[in-house]
């Protein structure tokens, strides 16, 4: 059915239960399955009235360290639940924005088939005001998404 599939994770909780459904189904389809955490490029903070706190928090090359390092253990958790559960799991970090397209862009260059990712399930103006990387997703891939809530 599947022969790779993308799991972009956000280090959630809901993306950590959404990793089970994608490392089951890569299983079941004895598919490939690579993970990978999409990291926005580094934004520097506006200006604010006063001393910002933590100073050093506002380079790109801290925010580079922080955000890497973040991501490898994000990556990480899912490489040990595959592990568990008798699978191999290849994974990525990308930098770019959006996002969504980010995820989409990979799936490309990875060749993959499918994606299975987490929705946060946000809805109202919390959905409007924060946006959803998934719904994005899951109206611009060319190929299946499985979303899992």
């Amino acid at each position: 059915m599947f022969r790779h599939i993308l799991f972009p994770t956000d280090g959630s909780p809901m993306s950590h239960r959404a990793a089970k459904m994608a490392i089951d189904l890569a299983k079941t389809c004895n598919a490939e399955l690579t993970a990978v955490h999409v990291i926005p490029p580094f934004a520097p903070p506006a200006y604010v009235e006063g001393i910002l706190p933590y100073p050093e928090l506002y380079s790109p090359e801290e925010y580079k360290r922080v955000t890497e390092g973040a991501a490898r253990a994000m990556l990480a958790k899912v490489e040990e639940q595959a592990k568990e559960a008798g699978l191999a799991c290849r994974t990525a970090i990308v930098n770019a924005s959006p996002v969504w397209k980010a995820v989409i862009d990979t799936a490309r260059a990875k060749h993959c088939d499918a994606i299975v990712m987490a929705s946060h399930g946000r809805k109202g103006i919390e959905g409007v005001l924060l946006g959803s990387e998934t719904h994005r997703v899951l109206t611009h891939s060319k190929i299946p998404v499985l979303v899992c809530r």
